[in-house]
């Protein structure tokens, strides 16, 4: 069995910077077009000037048999001005604003500690049409981590798009039922990426036989019922969810250490993931608009012109993968996977 489909694009990506580049950026090059760069770097992407510099070392990386984009974004912080904002969207190379509530999840320490202090920024980003990427966790240590995108949704996100109802908001890797109603229930200014990991796998993962932690990313793996809740809301082939891997690389001596990092490498992977994802739940007619027009659509740009194949055939992930001068442990490190992309 074999199935071609538009080349997709990753709507929420972690290359990294300096040497590391050389190592990621190939892996999402062969498979997708475009792809939205997180900008949680240390120091973080504030500026558009940033953007575009860090835009020119992606593109130094990028093989040259590939047409792959990058698409920037900026961080939001408690001080991006009104003017930054335009500014980035003149630009034409930066399409999103990331808010990461500070302390959530990687390189977030600089980001916001209340939405109230980014009102101004949001109103600018509404009036010209610029994306507002959300990781939508609460960083309060008397809410459990398994809820802390419940509260977000309820303290944060809620309240923000009733303030700015025609704010584009992307609802990035959400993990919980209450994620896919909220989106459900906005109008057609909110989506949401959803991952390999978050459709494959519940919490339970992470304790298989002792603490994994190429399992653990923030937000945290849920309950299945939440799982199930995810791969629904996909299977339904609704046009407000579309692919977003979060793939994000750590070495793994920062992985398998006393706190390992959170995050899952899924790159080298990702598109075989997601096509027996589909095929598992006998939806693979629905895959392509999942993994490359819903996206476009939303972000209004178009839709990719070149094709992928992928066929029906086993292989084995490779343990490791060079990572600048360390290794890197991908998803399914050493296993078996049943799709592969063949052109």
């Amino acid at each position: 069995m074999q199935i071609t489909l538009t080349r997709p694009d990753d709507w929420h990506l972690h290359l990294r910077d300096g040497l590391a580049l050389q190592h990621t950026v190939p892996f999402t090059a062969k498979q997708f077009g475009r792809a939205i760069v997180m900008p949680n770097l240390a120091p973080p992407v504030t500026t558009t000037e940033q953007a575009l510099a860090y835009r020119q070392r992606i593109m130094a990386a990028i093989p040259a048999d590939t047409a792959f984009q990058p698409l920037m974004t900026l961080y939001l912080t408690n001080n991006t001005t009104t003017d930054e904002i335009r500014h980035a969207r003149k630009s034409g190379l930066v399409h999103g604003v990331k808010l990461y509530p500070a302390g959530a999840t990687t390189n977030s320490d600089a980001g916001v500690t209340d939405i109230c202090h980014c009102h101004a920024a949001l109103e600018t980003m509404q009036e010209c049409g610029m994306p507002l990427l959300v990781h939508g966790e609460v960083v309060d240590a008397g809410i459990d981590v398994f809820d802390r995108e419940k509260y977000f949704i309820e303290r944060t996100l809620i309240p923000t798009a009733h303030k700015f109802p025609d704010l584009k908001i992307v609802f990035e890797h959400i993990t919980t039922k209450e994620a896919a109603d909220f989106v459900l229930a906005c109008g057609e200014n909110v989506a949401a990426t959803i991952t390999p990991q978050h459709l494959l796998y519940n919490r339970n993962a992470l304790f298989k036989g002792g603490i994994r932690p190429h399992y653990y990313c923030l937000p945290v793996l849920k309950r299945e019922g939440h799982r199930k809740a995810l791969v629904a809301a996909v299977m339904s082939g609704n046009k407000k969810f579309f692919l977003g891997t979060d793939s994000a690389p750590h070495a793994q001596h920062k992985k398998e250490s006393a706190c390992g990092c959170a995050g899952i490498f899924s790159a080298p992977l990702a598109i075989e993931l997601y096509t027996r994802i589909f095929e598992e739940n006998n939806a693979l007619d629905k895959l392509e608009a999942f993994t490359s027009f819903h996206g476009a659509d939303f972000y209004g740009l178009p839709r990719n012109s070149e094709k992928i194949t992928l066929v029906k055939k086993s292989w084995t992930v490779p343990k490791d993968f060079p990572l600048g001068d360390d290794r890197i442990i991908p998803l399914h490190a050493g296993e078996e996977e049943s799709w592969m992309i063949i052109k």
